[in-house]
């Protein structure tokens, strides 16, 4: 029976640490194309940023969401 624990505490770090990768790759998407975009039209570079910070927010709240989940979850 202790086995049973320790193997459900494992697969739910391992499950968040599988989350974590959905908001990493999906922050690293939103600043490159952010730079992308500064570099094609340099006027625009505040209006990006902005947009950019909000996009980042949104995608690191699923991050919580994420790590919040097993907690929740028996």
């Amino acid at each position: 029976m202790d086995m049973l624990a320790a193997v459900e505490g494992s697969v739910s770090t391992i499950g968040y640490g599988l989350a974590a990768i959905g908001p990493g790759v999906g922050v690293g998407i939103v600043i490159g194309k952010t730079i992308e975009g500064t570099a094609r039209q340099p006027e625009m570079a505040g209006a990006l940023r902005g947009n950019m910070f909000l996009g980042i927010a949104l995608i690191e709240a699923l991050a919580l969401i994420g790590i919040a989940t097993p907690f929740f979850l028996p």
